[in-house]
C-alpha cells in the first residue's frame, strides 16, 4: 500500500503557497480600485485554509526520501491540485464564467498551454490579467524543475538521457529538486525582468510588459488582449520572439554559461538542431509570403519569425490570423507544433531531442541492414545511447501519436468538425494554444467549446505536460499493487 501523506504533505504546502501568492493580484485590484479586490481575498482564504489543512493532515507522514511511486503521485497530483485552487478567482470574480471554464483556464495557464475562454481580454480587471500570467510563469519554473530533477529520475520518454553528476537525486528526489528550483529560479527571474524591460522599451504599458514577460518566459502565451500580438508596436514581436528562443533552451546550459563556461550551451546538440529548424522555417515562411502574398521583406521576415517561434515553443501567442497565408502556411504551423523545444525548457510537445534520437536510430538501423556483421553505436550529442532510452522515446512516440488520434476521434464524436477536433487535441496535447479553423484558431478561442469538450481538452493539457507516461502510468493496477 502506498503512503500517500508524503504526497499529501507537499502537495499542500504547494497549495498554502498558491493561495499566498494571491495577495499580489489582491494588490493589484485595489491600485486599480475596480471594486474586484474580494474575488482574490476569497479565493485566496480558501487555498490557504485548504491546503495548510492538508498539509497538517499529512505532516506525519513527511518523509524527504521519496519512493518513485510517490513521486509519481506527487508530479500529477500537484497539477491536477494547482489549477483547481487556480480556477477560483475566475469562477468566483467573472461574470458568467462556470467552474468548466474556470478550470480550463488554469489548467491552460499551469500547463502554460495559452488556451483562453476568455473574451474581451483587455477589460479584465488588472488582478485577473495578472493572475493569468501568474499561473504560466509558475508552470514554467516548475516544469523546469520536473524536467531536470523528476522526469530523469522516473526514466520518461528517454529523459534519463539527461541525468548528470551535477543533477543526480542520488536517491533523494525532493530535497535535490529544492536545490534545483532555487538555481533555476534566479535565471527565470532575471530572465523575466529583462524581458519586461525590453517589452517597456518596445512600447508596451507596465501592466502588459510585466504579464506577457510572465508568459514568454514561460513559453505559455497568454496575452492581454483579445488581438494577442497584433495589438502593440513592430518592435514588441522581435522581443517576443528573442525571449521565446531564450526560453526554449535547456536552462542547465545557463547555470553553466554564468559560470563562465559557454562551450555546453555552443556543442549542445538540443541546440544547434532547434536553432537549425528554426532558421529553415522562418526562411521558409518569409519567401512564401514574399512570393506568394506580395509581402514587404522586413514585415515577411518579421511575421515569419514571431509565428513560427510562438508555434513551435508551443508559446502560442500570434500577430497576425497566419491561417490566411495559403495552405503551405497553415501546414507547416501544425506540423512545428508538434515538434517543441529542447528538455529542460518551458517548452512543451514532444522536443527536439526525441526526433533527434529517432532519425539517429533509424540511420543507424539502416547502416545494421547494409553491413549485418558491422558494428554500430547509436550515439547523441558524442555519447552512447543505451537501449532503455531508445526503448522509452519509442514508447513515448507511440503514446503520443496514439493519445493525439484517441483525443482526434473523441472530440469528433462530440460535435467537433475534423479541423477543430484534430487540431485542437494537437494544440491541447502539445500545449500549444491556438488551433486552427474559425473557431479555434489564432483570431478565435475556446469560449463556444461544450463543457465536454473543455474537460477533454482540459485532461488532454495534463497529459501532454507532464510527457504523458507520468499520468498513464498511474492507471495501471501493478502500479497500486506495489
Amino acid at each position: 500500500m502506498i503512503d500517500v501523506r508524503p504526497v499529501g504533505y507537499v502537495i499542500g504546502m504547494l497549495v498554502a503557497a498558491l493561495g499566498i501568492t494571491m495577495l499580489l493580484p489582491l494588490l493589484a485590484d485595489m491600485i486599480e480600485a475596480r471594486g474586484e479586490g474580494a474575488t482574490f481575498a476569497v479565493a485566496a482564504l480558501v487555498t490557504v485554509v485548504s491546503g495548510g489543512t492538508m498539509a497538517l493532515a499529512c505532516m506525519s507522514g513527511r518523509d524527504p526520501g521519496l519512493t518513485l511511486q510517490q513521486i509519481f503521485l506527487l508530479t500529477t497530483g500537484t497539477w491536477l491540485a494547482l489549477p483547481l485552487f487556480g480556477a477560483l478567482p475566475f469562477w468566483i470574480g467573472a461574470p458568467g464564467v462556470s467552474y468548466t471554464d474556470a478550470f480550463f483556464e488554469a489548467m491552460s495557464g499551469f500547463t502554460t498551454t495559452g488556451a483562453t475562454v476568455l473574451v474581451r481580454l483587455q477589460d479584465l480587471p488588472a488582478g485577473t490579467l495578472l493572475w493569468r500570467g501568474m499561473m504560466q510563469w509558475f508552470g514554467g519554473v516548475g516544469m523546469i524543475v520536473v524536467a531536470l530533477a523528476f522526469l530523469p529520475a522516473l526514466r520518461v520518454g528517454g529523459m534519463q538521457i539527461f541525468r548528470s553528476e551535477a543533477f543526480d537525486t542520488g536517491g533523494k528526489i525532493l530535497p535535490r529538486a529544492g536545490e534545483i528550483a532555487v538555481s533555476i529560479s534566479v535565471i527565470y527571474l532575471a530572465l523575466t525582468v529583462a524581458c519586461m524591460i525590453a517589452y517597456s522599451w518596445a512600447g508596451m504599458a507596465f501592466l502588459d510588459a510585466l504579464v506577457h514577460a510572465m508568459t514568454t518566459l514561460a513559453t505559455g502565451g497568454m496575452a492581454n488582449h483579445d488581438l494577442s500580438f497584433g495589438a502593440y508596436p513592430a518592435a514588441a514581436e522581435y522581443v517576443g520572439a528573442l525571449f521565446m528562443i531564450i526560453a526554449s533552451l535547456p536552462f542547465v546550459l545557463y547555470l553553466y554559461l554564468m559560470r563562465g563556461a559557454a562551450g555546453p550551451l555552443l556543442r549542445d546538440a538540443q541546440v544547434r538542431g532547434f536553432l537549425l529548424l528554426l532558421v529553415i522555417v522562418v526562411g521558409m515562411l518569409t519567401a512564401w509570403q514574399f512570393w506568394q502574398l506580395d509581402s514587404l521583406p522586413e514585415a515577411a521576415f518579421r511575421a515569419a519569425l514571431f509565428n513560427a517561434v510562438s508555434i513551435i515553443t508551443g508559446t502560442g501567442y500570434a500577430s497576425t490570423d497566419y491561417q490566411l497565408w495559403g495552405g503551405f502556411a497553415v501546414a507547416t504551423f501544425f506540423l512545428i507544433g508538434l515538434v517543441g523545444g529542447c528538455a529542460g525548457s518551458t517548452c512543451c510537445s514532444v522536443k527536439i531531442f526525441r526526433y533527434q534520437l529517432l532519425f539517429a536510430a533509424i540511420f543507424t538501423q539502416v547502416r545494421r541492414l547494409q553491413s549485418p556483421h558491422g558494428l554500430f553505436v547509436l550515439r547523441y550529442d558524442r555519447k552512447p545511447v543505451g537501449d532503455d532510452v531508445i526503448n522509452s522515446v519509442m514508447a513515448f512516440f507511440v503514446m503520443f501519436y496514439l493519445s493525439l488520434a484517441v483525443l482526434s476521434v473523441l472530440l469528433s464524436l462530440m460535435g467537433l468538425d475534423p479541423v477543430t477536433a484534430i487540431s485542437g487535441a494537437a494544440a491541447a496535447l502539445a500545449n500549444i494554444g491556438p488551433g486552427l479553423g474559425q473557431i479555434i484558431g489564432p483570431s478565435g478561442n475556446y469560449a463556444s467549446l461544450s463543457p465536454q469538450v473543455k474537460w477533454v481538452l482540459a485532461f488532454a493539457m495534463l497529459l501532454g505536460r507532464l510527457e504523458l507516461m507520468s499520468v498513464f502510468v498511474l492507471f495501471s493496477l501493478a502500479f497500486w499493487r506495489r
